[in-house]
């Protein structure tokens, strides 16, 4: 299904290269995905035809991951909760087809106006409407979206382990959870957590220092990287250090590609193997964003990154 990225990058490769852009493993026996995924986050034009142009091109790129979530369509132009699930329905009920090319997911656990709720009743009501929004009998891979400090972790496990049981939902993961808050779930679970979903870019390195990605690799789990571009501030330079802009400018210059192929790079460089999840609304982006597997990035160029981003002297 995916086509060897190490193999097509170019005849001045380095292998000494930390980009790693072979498919990720979800579970131990979990589906291949790609490096990179789709975010929908964004999806949320009245546009079926534009909705499906851009799930095809993400598809067609080996983003065979797609990412959603409940609350999606809040924000970004969005006109309710819910929204950008039903966007994504939409075009699934348009190209059927299009459902055996994904490994669809999707997340609760917020329910404006309350903050978090991740007890037993709401979470499984918080799946069955996702699953009739989106028109699917099963979901691949549901994800807790923030934590519910207010609910004890054997009963959210409990409530996760019986829609596995019930072919509702395939695989489980986490999102914006800290260390303890997902040893404290997985100790409860008797599935496996597959996933973990971060804020992670060249301008916001927390997953670096917080165990996020240190769980990761002991759990064998995968990090789903979300702003990997730093939600377009990379491409405004607001609210970005200068020095940081310095660095990826040099990078991209020597790499002969943009920042935004630079910071996928950077994501994609990381031993945990993060998939970056891309939520651009633009198919020509999506299609070019491959280039990031050809950037070539040692220690050296890393380290560079996190000491600009981070604006102190590496210890």
């Amino acid at each position: 299904m995916f086509r060897d990225y190490h193999a097509s990058m170019s005849s001045n490769s380095s292998s000494t290269s930390l980009v790693n852009a072979s498919p990720r493993l979800l579970g131990a026996d979990g589906p291949e995905i790609g490096a990179l995924g789709y975010g929908t986050w964004r999806l949320t034009a009245d546009d079926p035809a534009a909705n499906q142009q851009l799930i095809e091109t993400a598809l067609d790129a080996g983003m065979n991951l797609i990412d959603t979530a409940d609350v999606y369509g809040l924000d970004h132009g969005g006109t309710g909760f819910g929204q950008n699930e039903e966007r994504l329905g939409e075009v699934l009920a348009a190209s059927p087809q299009l459902r055996d090319r994904m490994v669809l997911a999707t997340k609760g656990g917020i329910m404006p106006p309350l903050p978090y709720d991740s007890s037993p009743a709401y979470l499984r009501s918080a799946v069955e409407a996702s699953l009739g929004r989106l028109g699917v009998e099963h979901i691949d891979l549901w994800q807790i979206h923030r934590p519910d400090m207010f609910t004890h972790p054997a009963d959210v496990a409990a409530t996760l382990d019986a829609l596995i049981g019930e072919g509702k939902i395939g695989m489980v993961g986490v999102s914006n959870f800290t260390v303890d808050q997902y040893d404290a779930l997985a100790a409860h679970l008797v599935a496996s957590i597959v996933s973990t979903q971060p804020e992670f870019s060249v301008a916001q390195c927390q997953p670096l220092r917080d165990g996020t990605f240190d769980r990761a690799m002991r759990d064998g789990v995968v990090p789903l990287a979300w702003s990997p571009l730093a939600g377009g501030r990379l491409f405004s330079g607001q609210d970005v250090r200068p020095e940081l802009l310095d660095v990826l400018d040099r990078l991209a210059e020597r790499e002969g590609v943009d920042r935004a192929a630079v910071a996928t790079a950077f994501v994609l460089a990381h031993p945990s193997k993060p998939v970056a999840l891309l939520g651009t609304q633009t198919p020509a982006r999506l299609s070019s964003a491959a280039a990031a597997f050809d950037v070539q990035l040692d220690r050296n160029d890393v380290y560079d990154i996190v000491q600009a981003s981070e604006g102190v002297p590496l210890p």
